[in-house]
């Protein structure tokens, strides 16, 4: 008997480890991108299992027991970069010269969550130049005025749909833009950000929709609103940044895709995974909020923040401008392959690089 309960999970296992290797959009199989960890660990325990469990002289167990530890080997060679046994992507900063630095903070507030006073404390105690909070709606808007006078730029789009989005920044914001890219009820905002160097940043927030079963029925729409923004700063040579909750995971595909085409680095790799959500259950987390840079930054540090009642951590990262010291700084590369993925994903919403705001232009 038990060795057919662990040829069941076994089967199910090696399911859910190649489905997602199908491209298809569903929601049922993008969803499997997201708990790489989890059926890692599961795999190391049907290996266990196995050994304890089942005669190790016969050839069915050794079957089994070899697609497990594919299976386990498969997932870790996913989540490796986002490890410390990987090469860092982005390199510590050398100086912490203020004129270069910029510090921000992502907060998805959750829309009824309402303890507004743990979300401030952290900003008093973190002191973000750039706070970007999502899911915030006209009451959240209200509570966080008394932000405005030491973050005297905004930008501000309520809403009661769980997108709602906020810029609070100490910096200036400049050409500024709150886009509708794919979908009318989901918003994206786009500034150019001067440092206390003069130096003008080109920042884009983004929250897409997931596909879920109560969302999106398929990742098609948040595919093609990373993606587009993802070419429409691959060819720009001044600092980016790009920050937000993706709704992705940062070991998918599509994120994987994102990075090629952008160009942009990701801050985390080799330094830990930062998983933001579920903030209620710690046996199912995965990183959600993210921030992607190009190189003409370096990393001083990257934190998760405590938990202040909403379903999401929020992130903070301080980055330095060293443009010198960031030019051999190097992340993914596209092959034409990619290019022509990201074209079909961005032609399946109709949306197109020029739809996309770009600040400074």
């Amino acid at each position: 008997m038990v060795d057919k309960i662990l040829a069941l999970f076994t089967f199910l296992l090696v399911f859910a480890t190649v489905l997602p290797l199908w491209r298809y959009e569903a929601w049922w199989v993008r969803g499997l991108d997201f708990p790489r960890l989890q059926f890692m660990i599961i795999a190391l325990l049907l290996l266990a299992a196995d050994a304890i469990a089942l005669d190790m002289y016969r050839s069915d167990t050794w079957l089994m027991a070899g697609m497990a530890f594919a299976c386990a080997c498969f997932h870790f060679g996913w989540i490796l970069p986002y490890t410390r046994l990987f090469p860092v992507e982005v390199k510590p900063s050398r100086h912490q010269n203020r004129e270069h630095l910029i510090r921000i903070m992502t907060a998805n507030v959750l829309t009824p969550n309402r303890n507004f006073s743990g979300l401030l404390d952290l900003v008093t105690k973190h002191a973000p130049d750039v706070l970007v909070t999502l899911e915030t709606d006209l009451w959240w808007q209200e509570k966080l005025q008394v932000l405005e006078p030491d973050y005297r730029y905004t930008l501000k789009c309520p809403l009661d749909n769980k997108y709602g989005m906020h810029v609070y920044s100490r910096l200036p914001l400049e050409d500024t833009a709150i886009q509708f890219l794919v979908e009318p009820d989901v918003p994206s905002m786009h500034a150019l950000v001067t440092l206390h160097s003069n130096v003008k940043v080109r920042m884009h927030f983004l929250h897409p929709a997931p596909p879920s079963p109560t969302e999106n029925s398929a990742s098609s729409e948040r595919d093609a609103e990373l993606l587009v923004v993802a070419k429409s700063v691959s060819d720009e040579l001044g600092p980016i940044i790009v920050t937000g909750d993706l709704n992705d995971v940062a070991w998918s595909a599509t994120t994987r895709l994102f990075r090629k085409v952008s160009g942009l680095l990701d801050p985390r790799i080799g330094r830990g995974m930062f998983n933001t959500f579920h903030a209620g259950y710690w046996f199912a987390r995965w990183p959600l909020d993210h921030l992607f840079h190009s190189e003409h930054f370096t990393l001083t540090y990257i934190q998760r923040l405590p938990y202040f009642g909403s379903d999401h951590f929020p992130m903070l990262v301080e980055l330095v401008y060293d443009e010198t010291h960031g030019a051999d700084q190097q992340g993914l590369e596209a092959e034409e392959d990619d290019h022509e993925w990201a074209e079909r994903k961005m032609d399946a919403q109709a949306v197109e690089e020029s739809d996309v705001h770009e600040p400074g232009k």
